[in-house]
């Protein structure tokens, strides 16, 4: 889908469409999510997530299909194309399931659910990821993508739907066993066990760091083999420690992100993951997450080294965002498309033909400083992604002309579809970034972004009674609630604006959210759920602290809890922090690495040290 034809279907006089959408469009066409959207016009006959469909499914007694994306996802689209697109498979999904689409973005939640479903069946997860589940929500089997046809001895998906539908039909009580099988196994990972008897935050922190010397790749920088992610709690998590050698793989890694070609070297930003060792070919979309936690981690890096190339990053980032994710009402979208007309990164290759075309004379000396050979570095012959091979190559205003002319000539093209999604706790993450920033910086312009942000969030993203909400788009507000690391991130956000400006009104806000945290997500083990009790619960209780591409939202929360003991000298803020600790002092023994964000969180802190 192209921004023109999301805007076109955004713009439709949908209050005049029956029910089902019609003959032209499914139920998705009354979503607000460009991911629902672009399946709108799907032969399925998708619904959304909602009471109404649950009630279908137990009123036929139909599995439902739950198929979870997003609107930046390449798999996704070719998975839409390959499948859902298609008659066949839409006939067997409408008179043997009860499909439904569900954007992870908007319900994380259900993403955490059936991705934990997903993990225990085949030991793996990803997207666009398809769930098939009772009418009574338990889940009995998972898959990630799946070719439309069989391949090798696998069955796609147009096999497995129709031996899941013979087993419904036939062999039901196969197939509940498999659910109460699996959600018996679900249930026991998210038993709690009981809290060490001893616990030694620097020891664990030391191991954590043990752990990651050996994961570190020293020829090229990051962590493990690809896909290789930027991981920014793993970087300042190392930033926070003594040891110069582990602060040296972090900058190193930093470093090793903005030569590659998973930085964008013409229009600035950086895409999701890398797909080689050496950072150089990426996977193309770009996440507002990344931009402003990797940008808050430059500037963890310039504030620790005051050196320039950190500073640069962050500014590069934020200059980016600002440019092509802010929303006019205040805000930032979710993230950028990883295709543009069909296929993956057209916006970003090159050729080299095209290049002399454009540079004229500057074209040599430009290909020695961006790594472009004639024969190319990408999936196709001669297609070429930049990354910085040279980089003395050039003079500074010479190289500012020669990326200027490639930029105008690369916008020309079909440009990736942008998510037009606000969310509410990636959003509390660019305010973190941007208030830093303008603290480190002095750049009025941030500090500006920063509280429109504030202002977008608490006019359009807030309910009457107080209640954050999880999403917008197109001027419109979800009704679904914010979760728990919408109100951890915000409030991170908050506290950073706090210490750019001084305004007690932002300090007040952090600790606003910080108590309504507290009293929404924490159950009376004292542990901290992903869904408020206030909203309908999962079959299974979700809880949020694990660290991934995005710190898990107890970690955060115990961080700012810490910080907000430091800021205003109430002690009670630290101790509910400890106290919200001792149900995760087990899993941090078990897996320190996997609580990095929390494990920082532990250091000493005082109103001048900046977060981990």
């Amino acid at each position: 889908m192209t921004n023109h034809e999301l805007q076109t279907l955004l713009a439709l006089e949908r209050t005049k469409l029956p029910p089902d959408g019609g003959p032209l469009y499914n139920r998705l066409i009354f979503a607000n999510s460009p991911y629902l959207l672009q399946h709108a016009q799907n032969p399925v006959d998708w619904r959304e997530w909602n009471p109404e469909t649950r009630a279908e499914a137990r009123s036929r007694n139909l599995p439902l299909f739950v198929s979870i994306g997003y609107a930046t996802c390449h798999w996704c689209h070719v998975m839409a194309h390959e499948s859902f697109e298609d008659d066949e498979v839409a006939h067997i999904l409408n008179h043997a399931f009860i499909p439904v689409k569900v954007d992870r973005e908007e319900r994380p939640d259900l993403d955490q659910f059936c991705m934990a479903a997903c993990q225990a069946l085949t030991g793996s997860g990803g997207w666009p990821l398809n769930c098939f589940l009772k009418p009574d929500g338990a889940p009995f089997y998972a898959v990630t993508y799946l070719p439309r046809e069989s391949r090798h001895g696998v069955p796609g998906l147009l096999a497995l739907l129709e031996n899941i539908a013979q087993l419904w039909q036939h062999r039901q009580n196969a197939l509940e066993r498999n659910a109460r099988s699996l959600m018996t196994a679900l249930e026991q990972l998210n038993t709690p066990r009981p809290a060490p008897l001893t616990f030694d935050p620097a020891a664990l922190a030391d191991q954590a760091a043990a752990d990651l010397r050996r994961l570190y790749d020293q020829s090229n920088a990051g962590f493990g083999a690809p896909p290789k992610f930027p991981m920014p709690p793993r970087l300042l998590f190392l930033l926070g420690r003594k040891d110069p050698a582990e602060r040296e793989m972090a900058l190193a890694t930093l470093r090793a992100l903005r030569n590659g070609g998973i930085w964008d070297q013409l229009g600035g930003g950086i895409h999701r993951y890398s797909t080689d060792r050496r950072w150089r070919i990426p996977h193309f979309e770009k996440m507002l997450y990344d931009q402003a936690l990797v940008a808050y981690t430059a500037l963890a890096a310039y504030g620790l080294t005051q050196e320039r190339c950190y500073r640069e990053m962050a500014d590069d980032l934020l200059t980016f965002a600002l440019r092509e994710l802010a929303a006019p009402e205040g805000g930032f979208y979710c993230g950028l498309d990883a295709d543009a007309g069909g296929e993956e990164g057209a916006c970003y290759l090159w050729r080299r033909a095209e290049i002399e075309e454009a540079l004229g004379e500057d074209a040599a000396w430009f290909c020695t400083r961006f790594g472009v050979p004639a024969g190319g570095n990408g999936e196709e012959p001669g297609e070429q992604i930049l990354f910085l091979a040279r980089p003395e190559a050039g003079e500074p205003e010479q190289l500012r002309q020669a990326c200027k002319r490639l930029l105008l000539l690369r916008n020309q093209r079909e440009q990736p579809l942008r998510d037009s999604k606000i969310l509410t706790g990636w959003n509390g993450l660019m305010l973190a970034a941007l208030a830093r920033g303008a603290a480190i910086r002095d750049n009025r312009c941030w500090l500006a972004a920063a509280r429109r942000t504030a202002a977008a969030i608490s006019s359009n993203l807030t309910r009457p009674d107080g209640r954050l909400l999880r999403s917008r788009c197109n001027g419109s507000s979800s009704e679904i609630p914010a979760f728990l690391e919408d109100y951890a991130f915000l409030a991170w956000g908050r506290l950073e604006l706090y210490h750019a400006t001084h305004d007690p009104a932002d300090c007040d806000a952090a600790a606003r959210l910080c108590r309504e945290a507290l009293r929404l997500f924490q159950t009376v083990d004292g542990r901290m759920q992903t869904v408020g009790n206030d909203v309908e619960p999962l079959p299974l209780p979700l809880f949020d602290h694990h660290d991934g591409a995005l710190p898990g939202g107890a970690s955060v929360l115990v961080m700012v809890l810490r910080r907000l003991a430091a800021t205003t000298d109430d002690m009670a803020w630290e101790r509910q922090a400890w106290k919200l600790l001792r149900p995760y002092q087990d899993a941090l023994q078990r897996a320190p690495t996997d609580h990095l964000w929390l494990l920082a969180a532990l250091t000493p802190v005082n109103r001048r040290t900046a977060p981990p």
